[in-house]
């Protein structure tokens, strides 16, 4: 379970009508607008020393990047996801620009998110993928391996100032088609681009011993499930678009804005663990534009919602 530190709330309710008087969120990550001038560099991990903090500082990455040889069906700790890397979604152990890079981490959180409704810690975000994105069970939050990713998560963002997102934190944002994304477009795409490494039928690419994946599963029951941030066609088209085929950059991008919408489109209509999340998005009004299951504040189908087109949403909300 995750731990709550106990705090004086007069003084702290002060603050917070302080900063919704100036018209400020502290905890929001997505209303933040502070971005750092320069793009991000992750800190050298051979700086790191060898002692109690630097051990868990390199035990956290090492978790990241191999997570299902701790925690796969093979897992030396614990089976109990599917066998996906953390790595796989946060490419380069979440250092590489806008692919759902970690930079932004440490700065941010505790955040309040609209779909937990909730000020999360960086422990509950975390389980949050462990569930969702590995289709898996949440650890303890005070186990070694939790703190061990805290540490490695606080020092990467240790440069960064409070309140502030860098250049090419998490994934980035494309301009809305005007259509909808098309998934007969989108496979042909993928039949192009994208499985000589993640197969035929989005199956991946295993480790030579089954231990964990060099290229993940986009779909089928390995891969992340209904809940995960990845289901949703705007984080997944803004992720393929800066990194695939693995490799590039979103300096140097390959596919054309509309084929990343359009091959997100067709891996988001593909089967995978239909997992519900009950307590998600408790004010409806909130939802992304581009959740696709119901109910929503307005009129606007689950298809809509899905595939898009997408500006008219935005435009009613």
């Amino acid at each position: 379970m995750v731990s709550f530190v106990k705090y004086n709330w007069v003084p702290c309710l002060l603050f917070l009508l302080i900063t919704v008087v100036a018209g400020k969120d502290i905890f929001s990550f997505e209303q933040k607008n502070n971005p750092v001038s320069e793009e991000w560099q992750a800190p050298d991990l051979n700086s790191v020393p060898y002692d109690a903090e630097g051990n868990a500082i390199r035990y956290g990455k090492e978790l990241i990047v191999n997570t299902a040889w701790y925690f796969g069906p093979k897992g030396k700790i614990a089976a109990i996801t599917n066998g996906m890397n953390c790595q796989n979604c946060h490419i380069e152990a979440g250092t590489k620009p806008f692919g759902n890079c970690f930079s932004a981490v440490a700065s941010i959180y505790p955040t309040f998110r609209p779909r937990s409704g909730i000020v999360e810690s960086i422990e509950f975000r975390i389980n949050d993928c462990m569930q969702r994105s590995l289709n898996g069970k949440p650890i303890d939050s005070t186990s070694k391996e939790m703190q061990a990713m805290v540490a490695y998560l606080k020092w990467l963002g240790k440069n960064v100032p409070h309140g502030n997102k860098p250049i090419g934190a998490g994934t980035k944002d494309l301009a809305y088609l005007p259509r909808a994304a098309d998934p007969v477009k989108g496979k042909l795409v993928y039949d192009a681009t994208c499985q000589k490494c993640h197969g035929l039928n989005g199956e991946g690419q295993m480790e030579w011993d089954s231990t964990g994946y060099i290229y993940p599963p986009l779909w089928g029951e390995h891969s992340y499930n209904t809940g995960a941030g990845l289901f949703r066609i705007s984080k997944l088209a803004g992720f393929i678009k800066c990194n695939m085929p693995y490799g590039i950059t979103y300096k140097e991008p390959k596919l054309t804005d509309e084929e990343a919408w359009d091959v997100a489109a067709y891996i988001a209509l593909q089967a995978r663990p239909d997992i519900k999340f009950p307590q998600d998005w408790p004010d409806i009004k909130k939802k992304s534009i581009d959740h696709p299951f119901g109910p929503y504040a307005d009129s606007f189908s689950e298809l809509q919602h899905k595939y898009g087109p997408f500006a008219p949403i935005a435009a009613a909300k």
